[in-house]
C-alpha cells in the first residue's frame, strides 16, 4: 500500500515542474557593524555588542561602514554584476521587538549591484543562474521566547551586523540545482574573504521561493517562500517537500496561497507562518539620515584589481595546466585553503596527479576523521604541504614503494618529522638490488611449490599471490617492478 502511495506521489510530481529562486543572506566579515562601531564578534554575552545606534535610540545617526561597501562591490564584480554608481539606502518599515527602531535600513529601488550571474555544474552539466540584485542591509536582533514561560527576551548583538542579500532569478528547477547554486555562491564569497559561509552560526542562510506549474507551460505558479534555511540538508529537504505538497494540492483541485512558510526540521515539513508581504507593505522610502551612496570608477577599479583567482577559474587552470581530471580539480578548489595547500606542495614537487591522489584520498580521510573539515579554515593541517610533497618525491625517486609510503604517511600524522627522516629511522628505504630480491624470490618459490606448479600449469592468477609473498617477506620494501620481473623469469625458467 505504501509503495502504491509513493508511486502516486511520483506520478503527481512528474506532471508539474518546479521553479525556484533563492534569496541568500550573507553576513560580511567586517569587525564592526554596518552603521556603528560595535563589534560583530559572535557568541558574546547578550546585548554586549550594542550602542544607542544599533539599539535604535532616538536622535542617533547612522554612519555607513566603508568596508561593507567595498565587500559588496567585490561580491558584485565576482558574480558579473553591474555596479550601480549611485545607490540609495532605504527604510524598510515593520515593527518587531528585534528591530526596536521600527524599520530596517536596506536598499530597494537602487541596489549597489544588479544583473549578474553564477554558473553552476551539476552531474557534468553547466547551468547559468541569473542574479537579480545584490544589496546591503543591516541584520535584525534575536527574539528568545523559551527562556521564561511568561516573557520573551531580546538580544540585539546581531542588530546592525552587515548583510548582503543576494537575490537570484527563478532559474533553478530542482532542489539539487538549488544546492549546487548555494555551494558555488558560498565558495565564491569564501574565496573573496567577505563571508565565512558558516551556516550553523547563521552567517550564510537563505529563503527559497518555490512554485510549480504544469509541465510544458510557461506562466509562473503561485510563489511560496520558505524562510531561514540554515543548512544544505534543510534546503534540500524543504524544497523537495514543498514541490510535493504544491503538486499534490493542485492535483487534488486545491488552490495555493502566496505565503511565507517555515521548515520544521523535526517533522520534516513546511508550515504556514504568515501571508506573504509585498513591497508596498514595507512602505520603503529613502533613509533621510543617509546620503545617496556614490561609487566612482577609481574605487571599482581598485576593488577589481584586488580580486584573487576564483574557484571556477582555479579549477579550469588545474585542468588545463596541470592535466587534472575534473573530479580532482573540483574537490581541490572547493575550498580556498585546500587549493592553497595543494599549490604549496606543488611548488616543492611537481607531480600534480599523485599529490592530488594523496590529498583527496588519505588526507581528506584524516581531515574528516579529525573533524578538521568542519572548520571554516583548516589551520592545523595533520601534515604539512612540504612533508606531503617530500613523500611523493620519495616515491617518484624510487626510495620507497607506494605501500611503504602509506606507513610513512601514518607516521607523519603522529609526529612533525619529515618523511625522509622517518624512512631513515625505521629502515624503510626500498630494496632495489637484484641480489636481495632474487634471494627473497627463491625462498618464496621453495615454500610455495603448489602455487608454482599451478602457475606453470597455466594458472596465471597465482602470480599475484606469489608477488604478495615476496613483498611480505621483504616487509614491503622490495621494488615492486623488479619483484615482478625476477619472479616471472624464475617461474618461466629464464632466470
Amino acid at each position: 500500500m505504501a509503495q502504491e502511495k509513493t508511486q502516486a506521489v511520483e506520478l503527481t510530481t512528474m506532471k508539474y515542474e518546479p521553479v525556484i529562486g533563492l534569496e541568500v543572506h550573507a553576513q560580511l566579515l567586517t569587525e564592526s557593524k554596518i552603521f556603528c562601531g560595535c563589534s560583530t564578534q559572535f557568541g558574546r554575552e547578550p546585548n554586549a555588542n550594542t550602542c544607542p545606534v544599533c539599539c535604535g535610540f532616538p536622535g542617533v545617526l547612522p554612519v555607513l561602514n566603508k568596508k561593507v561597501v567595498e565587500f559588496a562591490i567585490k561580491a558584485g564584480l565576482a558574480t558579473h554584476c553591474q555596479i550601480t554608481r549611485s545607490s540609495i539606502l532605504a527604510r524598510k518599515n515593520y515593527f518587531y521587538p528585534d528591530l526596536p527602531k521600527g524599520y530596517q535600513i536596506s536598499q530597494y529601488e537602487l541596489p549597489i549591484c544588479a544583473e549578474g550571474y553564477v554558473d553552476i555544474e551539476l552531474d557534468g552539466a553547466a547551468k547559468h543562474i541569473r542574479l537579480t540584485r545584490i544589496h546591503m542591509e543591516e541584520d535584525a536582533g534575536k527574539n528568545i521566547h523559551d527562556a521564561h514561560s511568561d516573557s520573551s527576551l531580546v538580544d540585539l548583538n546581531r542588530a546592525g551586523v552587515p548583510l548582503l542579500e543576494i537575490v537570484s532569478e527563478p532559474d533553478m528547477a530542482s532542489a539539487a540545482e538549488a544546492g549546487a547554486y548555494l555551494r558555488t555562491l558560498r565558495a565564491i564569497l569564501q574565496y573573496l574573504a567577505v563571508c565565512d559561509g558558516n551556516m550553523e552560526e547563521g552567517s550564510f542562510r537563505c529563503d527559497a521561493n518555490v512554485s510549480v506549474r504544469p509541465v510544458g507551460t510557461t506562466a509562473l505558479g503561485t510563489k511560496i517562500e520558505i524562510k531561514n534555511l540554515n543548512s544544505f540538508r534543510a534546503v534540500d529537504r524543504a524544497i523537495e517537500y514543498e514541490i510535493r505538497r504544491q503538486s499534490e494540492t493542485l492535483e487534488e483541485g486545491g488552490k495555493l496561497m502566496q505565503e511565507t512558510r517555515l521548515w520544521d526540521e523535526h517533522r520534516e515539513e513546511t508550515r504556514s507562518m504568515r501571508s506573504k508581504e509585498s513591497a508596498h507593505d514595507y512602505r520603503y522610502f529613502p533613509d533621510p539620515d543617509l546620503l545617496p551612496l556614490v561609487v566612482d570608477e577609481n574605487w571599482i577599479a581598485a576593488v577589481r584589481d584586488s580580486l584573487l583567482e576564483l574557484p571556477a577559474a582555479r579549477k579550469s587552470r588545474f585542468m588545463s595546466e596541470l592535466g587534472l581530471p575534473a573530479y580532482d580539480a573540483e574537490l581541490l578548489t572547493s575550498r580556498k585553503d585546500i587549493a592553497d595547500f595543494f599549490e604549496q606542495a606543488l611548488k616543492i614537487h611537481g607531480n600534480a596527479k599523485v599529490l592530488s591522489n594523496w590529498i583527496v584520498g588519505d588526507l581528506f580521510r584524516v581531515l574528516k576523521e579529525r573533524k578538521l573539515d568542519d572548520q571554516l579554515y583548516i589551520v592545523n593541517w595533520p601534515v604539512s604541504a612540504t612533508h606531503l610533497a617530500e613523500l611523493v618525491q620519495l616515491i617518484d625517486q624510487g626510495k620507497i614503494s607506494g605501500k611503504i609510503a602509506k606507513t610513512v604517511f601514518e607516521a607523519m600524522l603522529e609526529s612533525d618529522k619529515a618523511p625522509r627522516q622517518i624512512v631513515s629511522e625505521k629502515g624503510l628505504e626500498q630494496v632495489s638490488d637484484s641480489g636481495s630480491i632474487e634471494t627473497a624470490v627463491e625462498q618464496v618459490l621453495a615454500s610455495n611449490t603448489k602455487q608454482v606448479e599451478q602457475f606453470r600449469a597455466g594458472n596465471d592468477k597465482v602470480f599475484g599471490f606469489l608477488v604478495g609473498q615476496v613483498m611480505k617477506a621483504t616487509q614491503g620494501k622490495a621494488h615492486p617492478q623488479k619483484v615482478n620481473e625476477i619472479l616471472r623469469d624464475k617461474l618461466t625458467g629464464n632466470g
